[in-house]
């Protein structure tokens, strides 16, 4: 007896975009169905929504490509961004000191599964 895959995932590592921002856009789908999903991010002004909907694209394919997962069936049921590594950088401030500036990266988590039918 086989074990029946019902979820498919996909992941954005180091992904240039500060976590704290992506998790606002990310906190918009989680839940929805797939197609409800994509239609939030197409339409919210966010420099993360065109990540996330990449992101989501591919775990929707994944889905579909090795798993033969249904489309119509499909909702988000997880979605996380994680902290990725940090690029440390500096800024001339006045007098000759600097300032750091830390440029974030995210690690971006989707995971699409198949609602059971009851």
């Amino acid at each position: 007896m086989t074990e029946q895959i019902t979820s498919a995932k996909a992941v954005a590592r180091t992904v240039r975009i500060a976590p704290r921002k992506a998790r606002l856009v990310i906190d918009l789908i989680r839940g929805k169905q797939v197609g409800e999903a994509i239609s939030i991010l197409k339409f919210t002004p966010r420099a993360g929504s065109p990540l996330i909907e990449k992101v989501l694209m591919s775990a929707i394919a994944n889905a579909e490509h090795n798993y033969d997962l249904n489309l119509e069936n499909l909702y988000v049921s997880e979605a996380y961004v994680n902290e990725g590594p940090t690029m440390k950088r500096y800024r001339p401030r006045a007098r000759g000191s600097a300032s750091p500036i830390n440029k974030r990266t995210s690690h971006i988590t989707i995971v699409v599964s198949e609602k059971e039918e009851a």
